[in-house]
């Protein structure tokens, strides 16, 4: 027979992003409502080794939806890799009564929870918190938007210089092995390329980008390009100076900025229905799912199937953004 649940434990994992906050306050206060005592855990899985747990009422998450990063703090725990440091986890947690986690993260916070919730049989719920957009099951991550937002901001201002220097601006944003950002944000601030990991086929994205022309009705050119240790925006600036002389080059990698700042209403939005939807699926027996929104519904997904690798970009976006480039 599953244990009664009274007590639920929050934490954070991973990387932050913008509307963590929110789904904090959000899970916070729907438990709250529904007779449960919470507890904040800091520092994330490293904060449950090492017992770092408050017990949090509604004031604890009063003033916080519109605040960037996270007030429980986050961070990534080689410890609860193994054995022992979950082992470890588990015990902290039951010393401090807490019978239920909603974790919120990103690929690895939520790989993590389903190894824990495997071994321990501990009820865990998971949030979508990550700015790169790359878990399976959802249209959206809390982060996602903002970020996309952020980075559109950054490219209109590059472009101004960009345009009175005449030169191509190669700018790197995140998302790792995911293109959603790159992508949406070339599309969302003009720019004339994107090149992403999911477009990388035989045809070398450089050479196809060049080859379609600078239009001499351009004084300069952006694009957009995923981070990647081997093959990032410096990587394609070398080339463009070894191969292409002619263009005058530059590179802005826009890095941790893309994390920061006031989360916008859609993220706020998200995170505050995925944090009541949090509590609403273990109040149904739910266990071991990660929340998401599709076509605007709250849905349940299997970690199994949040995790797994490949999130799927639609190649209309490809397609609209070399159209537009024109």
């Amino acid at each position: 027979m599953m244990r009664k649940i009274k007590c639920i434990g929050i934490l954070t994992s991973g990387g932050d992003a913008p509307g963590m906050n929110a789904a904090i306050r959000a899970v916070t206060r729907a438990a709250i409502a529904n007779g449960f005592t919470v507890k904040g855990i800091y520092r994330g899985y490293e904060g449950l080794i090492h017992n770092e747990i408050k017990e949090f009422t509604t004031e604890s998450v009063s003033n916080i939806i519109g605040r960037g990063g996270t007030i429980l703090k986050t961070a990534r725990s080689k410890d609860f890799m193994t054995e022992e440091g979950r082992k470890k986890a588990y015990e902290n947690m039951v010393a401090a009564e807490i019978d239920a986690l909603v974790i919120i993260g990103g690929n690895g916070s939520l790989t993590g929870a389903r190894l824990f919730a495997a071994e321990y049989d501990v009820p865990c719920i998971g949030l979508p918190g990550t700015i790169d957009n790359d878990l399976n099951g959802t249209d959206m991550t809390i982060g996602y938007d903002t970020s996309l937002n952020t980075i559109m901001e950054c490219v209109d201002k590059i472009r101004d210089t960009a345009n009175s220097h005449e030169r191509i601006f190669f700018v790197e944003v995140m998302g790792r092995d995911a293109g959603f950002l790159a992508q949406n944000s070339a599309i969302a601030a003009g720019a004339e390329a994107a090149i992403i990991p999911e477009d990388s086929t035989a045809v070398d994205q450089l050479a196809q980008f060049i080859g379609r022309g600078i239009r001499k009705s351009k004084s300069s050119s952006i694009v957009i390009v995923s981070e990647s240790p081997k093959c990032g925006a410096m990587y394609y600036a070398e080339r463009v100076r070894n191969e292409y002389p002619e263009y005058d080059v530059r590179v802005s990698i826009l890095g941790h900025l893309q994390r920061g700042g006031s989360p916008s209403a859609g993220d706020r939005i998200l995170a505050s229905r995925l944090g009541v939807g949090a509590i609403n699926a273990l109040l149904e027996g739910q266990r071991n799912v990660m929340l998401g929104i599709k076509n605007d519904e709250v849905v349940y997904v299997p970690f199994s199937s949040a995790v797994k690798s490949d999130k799927p970009l639609k190649k209309e976006l490809i397609t609209a953004l070399e159209v537009l480039s024109l």
